[in-house]
């Protein structure tokens, strides 16, 4: 299957004015909704605050951001350092060499390198490039498609997800204690150690014209959370109160995206953060987003704990197989 990427087009030299596919509607162009100055998103210390305040400070955020930046997470600055440049590695192959990990999400083929998620209903394109695939389980990890090249992208991608599984345990945790229920509450709903931890590098290149297009659409994640580095050139944008804020780039800070899943078992009280990804004219920007996820037979709903007379379920139960399909081709779930 032959595609169009985007890193291909960009470089381009003498692109001046993007294709038509790429020009989001006016609604949505960057230059028509520009985002409210002077808004910062909650940063929170996993070292700094302690015990009860800890939990409610994340409590707060994820109840009325749905999002923050956690710092003091425990993962090197070394190590995140050693998963961008493995990534940016790949990115920098020859075409035909990355080809060789092309996906095809028509045919559920979802793992692999590819330019394009989900269906849009007006078939317009994201300005951006991808490299998706499953860390953990291992029983769900097919080796053969990450990346051969750099030789150290195993190595590395595995040394994170180990360090990036205790992140997400203590968050689960403290989750959980916010909504009153016992630390194991959340992961034990969501499937325990069979979790699945996806990894999903995300490229948008240089844009000729970034005030017309996005990176990435305005949507939330089906994940529980999401967890993702960034590099220095910013782009994320998070919606709330009914305005676009800018995320600014913090040095080594996780941005902690809550994710639909969550929402669901929290019947409502943490929110999952609808966002998106605006471009850069002179400079790539690049992220990588680990996606926590239950196994796709898991039966996710409202905890029975957090509801009753006064708290009604908001949400149907499904398994998260069944959330995946809607979502993906944007049916009401």
């Amino acid at each position: 299957m032959t595609t169009e990427r985007v890193q291909a087009l960009a470089c381009i030299g003498n692109l001046k004015e993007l294709p038509e596919k790429f020009i989001r509607p006016a609604n949505e162009r960057p230059k028509n909704t520009k985002p409210l100055e002077g808004v910062t998103v909650p940063v929170i210390s996993l070292t700094e605050s302690k015990g009860d305040l800890l939990v409610k400070e994340i409590h707060k955020a994820c109840c009325e951001w749905g999002f923050f930046l956690l710092k003091d997470h425990g993962i090197s600055s070394g190590l995140i350092e050693k998963l961008q440049d493995v990534g940016m590695e790949f990115f920098k192959l020859p075409q035909e060499e990355k080809e060789k990990y092309g996906n095809d999400p028509s045919i559920g083929k979802f793992e692999g390198y590819g330019s394009k998620m989900t269906k849009n209903l007006d078939e317009k394109v994201e300005w951006v490039d991808y490299f998706f695939h499953i860390m953990s389980p291992p029983s769900k990890a097919n080796y053969q498609i990450w990346p051969q090249i750099p030789s150290s992208y195993r190595e590395v991608t595995e040394e994170y997800k180990k360090e990036v599984v205790k992140v997400i345990d203590r968050l689960l945790e403290l989750l959980s204690e916010g909504l009153g229920l016992e630390g194991k509450a959340l992961k034990s709903c969501m499937g325990g150690d069979e979790i699945a931890l996806e990894m999903k590098i995300n490229m948008y290149p240089p844009c000729p014209q970034p005030e017309l297009a996005l990176g990435v659409e305005p949507h939330t994640d089906m994940s529980a959370l999401t967890l993702l580095v960034p590099n220095d050139v910013p782009g994320l944008q998070v919606w709330k109160d009914n305005n676009w804020v800018v995320v600014d780039y913090l040095p080594n800070a996780l941005f902690v995206h809550v994710g639909d899943q969550i929402e669901v078992l929290s019947n409502g009280k943490y929110k999952s953060v609808l966002h998106r990804s605006t471009v850069n004219k002179e400079r790539t920007r690049m992220s990588w987003a680990v996606f926590c996820a239950p196994p796709h037979d898991a039966m996710i709903g409202p905890l029975p704990k957090l509801v009753d007379e006064q708290n009604p379920s908001k949400y149907s139960t499904k398994t998260y197989a069944d959330f995946r399909y809607c979502k993906f081709n944007k049916l009401p779930q």
